[in-house]
């Protein structure tokens, strides 16, 4: 976690509670980001501070880990936490006898929740009971994953498709590229701690180990930050990735782009990004599993006579023959004309015919169907023969 984050008040940008609920937040974002969008507001760029603000907010709350070391920062640094001094939230720098220079990264100190960084409280708490203290090597925390969505079309998502995702997050900065050293520069090795970022002393019977005050529990010191992300090697940017969305994809459906997420501080793997896909109806056909249904309107001589029909599929056209007394309603089946399968081949495409009625018929139609009639009758067809309401 890095200073701006305690200076910042994520649930405010989001217009929420701290008690606020996952869907509570997800839902407050997914409002602002529509409103707010650089698409949806050309050249504002109120909006577009604004819509980077929000986009921060929710990439911090909607991460449970990393809401609760937001939470639980604040809570620490309001209270006057850390002994030796430290910042409190909104102020304009650190207290007296706090830490100076680069960003301090908190979670370096508490561990980070997905346990990737060394030198946390729980090294702490363990170098209390182990004479002489633990010494570990501290690594950069991996960013956090970052979640958008897009809406496709029906035959989008059956056939696949790429498509153009603009999105604002945290990103490696294109200055440093990540370190969060000036260019021209590079951070070094904290000679205090040798690098693993904690201190380790013995204490008579017992050896105790703390945050590396000089490095700030990072293992490394920036002599000259970088202006442009002041030390951390992260930015928050617009940015827009393609992404590739495979056949067949459902509706709800989540996508993983490995890497394409948050950044790491100071050049630490990134996150994953996750894209979860809504697909929009369609006007002719539906779907059920990989199968693709339509319905098609037949006339009640097609059914008697048979015929064939032609129909369309995501692909062009093809015939579809309906066997002579053929029942209203009957479902007819075309062999891989459906969605694409992911281990390759493809559904089928599930053909139901239904009877349209005429509203009105002309004198020669009418006089022909009476005439019909009287003949299917005259030649014993009865359909409610056998009926149980007869």
């Amino acid at each position: 976690m890095n200073r701006e984050w305690l200076e910042k008040d994520f649930y405010k940008e989001l217009g929420i509670s701290s008690s606020a609920t996952q869907d509570e937040v997800k839902k407050a974002y997914r409002k602002l980001a529509r409103d707010l969008h650089p698409d949806k507001n050309p050249g504002d760029t109120k909006a577009e501070e604004r819509f980077k603000s929000v986009s921060e907010a929710h990439s911090v709350l909607s991460d449970p880990d990393k809401r609760k070391e937001y939470d639980e920062a604040r809570k620490l640094f309001a209270s006057g936490g850390f002994g030796r001094g430290g910042f409190s939230p909104g102020g304009s720098g650190y207290a007296p006898g706090g830490f100076t220079g680069q960003e301090f990264n908190l979670g370096d100190i508490f561990g980070a929740a997905q346990g990737t960084a060394d030198g946390g409280l729980g090294d702490i708490l363990g170098g209390l009971f182990n004479r002489g203290g633990t010494r570990t090597s501290s690594r950069p925390r991996r960013g956090s994953d970052v979640e958008t969505e897009t809406t496709l079309g029906f035959r989008e998502a059956a056939q696949g498709v790429t498509v153009p995702l603009r999105m604002t997050s945290p990103s490696p900065c294109t200055t440093c590229h990540g370190s969060g050293a000036k260019p021209g520069t590079s951070p070094r090795v904290c000679p205090h701690c040798n690098g693993t970022g904690v201190i380790s002393r013995n204490q008579g019977a017992f050896g105790f180990s703390e945050p590396c005050d000089e490095c700030r529990a990072t293992g490394s010191i920036i002599d000259d930050p970088c202006t442009d992300c002041r030390g951390t090697g992260i930015q928050n940017r617009t940015r827009t990735i393609t992404v590739r969305i495979p056949p067949g994809v459902r509706d709800g459906q989540r996508i993983r782009l490995a890497g394409q997420g948050e950044a790491g501080l100071r050049g630490a793997p990134p996150g994953d990004l996750f894209v979860t896909v809504h697909v929009s109806g369609d006007k002719v056909f539906g779907r059920n599993g990989d199968d693709l249904t339509l319905v098609l309107p037949v006339t009640y001589s097609e059914l008697v006579l048979g015929t064939t029909v032609s129909v369309p599929t995501l692909d062009g056209r093809v015939g579809v023959k309906v066997p002579p007394g053929t029942a209203d309603g009957r479902t007819l089946r075309v062999r891989g004309r459906g969605v694409p399968k992911r281990g390759g081949g493809a559904g089928d495409l599930l053909v139901t015919v239904k009877v349209a009625v005429p509203q009105k018929l002309d004198d020669n139609a009418a006089e022909a169907l009476r005439r019909y009639a009287e003949a299917e009758k005259a030649g014993g067809f009865d359909p409610r023969a056998g009926w149980a309401g007869a």
